[in-house]
């Protein structure tokens, strides 16, 4: 075996963010999906969004009888109306993607945080996101929200630079923005751009 390609820790000892905690599904998630720049994913198996669409009073009604979901009706109807606003979306940019990745310019914010109370709960950029898309008729898409997403899509790299994830996501490979903010050009939704 080849010494020189051998992770310096063991895989159970990797220096990792440390929200993921010791669960395995949030080490799994935090060293192969969280922060990786994601295009076009379909969210969740079968997932559907013109079928989603099309839901009326009697199946947010079935949908409120299901355990299996989260029973809240302001959240289903939220659901199905995002659905619709997300459909919107695609057909007036082209995609999700193509009207989503314009706050960040088209590429991924390397950001340089050495602590995780370092890192903010919202941007200008998630700050914006949420008044467009409020804006373009989503509910329950605040900049805190919308700032989880872009961290989950990989919009941003907010691994701590003491992660093993950080490099492999760009961080020191790329320039960091200064002390983790974000740079923002001008012509980004975010700054008022188109």
């Amino acid at each position: 075996m080849d010494r020189r390609r051998q992770a310096p820790f063991p895989p159970h000892r990797l220096p990792r963010c440390p929200w993921r905690g010791m669960d395995d599904l949030y080490v799994a998630y935090h060293d192969r999906e969280w922060g990786v720049p994601v295009h076009d994913r379909r969210a969740f198996a079968g997932f559907d969004p013109e079928q989603v669409a099309r839901f009326d009073q009697a199946r947010i009604k079935a949908l409120l009888a299901d355990p299996g979901i989260i029973r809240n009706r302001a959240k289903i109807e939220a659901a199905v109306t995002n659905v619709r606003a997300f459909l919107r979306l695609a057909e007036a940019f082209g995609s999700f993607d193509a009207y989503i990745w314009r706050f960040v310019d088209g590429r991924p914010r390397i950001n340089a945080w050495r602590r995780l109370e370092d890192v903010p709960a919202s941007t200008p950029e998630s700050e914006a996101m949420s008044r467009d898309l409020r804006r373009r008729g989503f509910r329950f898409v605040g900049p805190t929200m919308c700032y989880t997403f872009m961290q989950a899509v990989g919009m941003v790299n907010d691994h701590l630079i003491s992660c093993f994830r950080y490099r492999e996501l760009g961080g020191a490979a790329a320039a960091p923005v200064a002390a983790g903010g974000a740079d923002g050009a001008a012509d980004s939704p975010a700054h008022g751009g188109a």
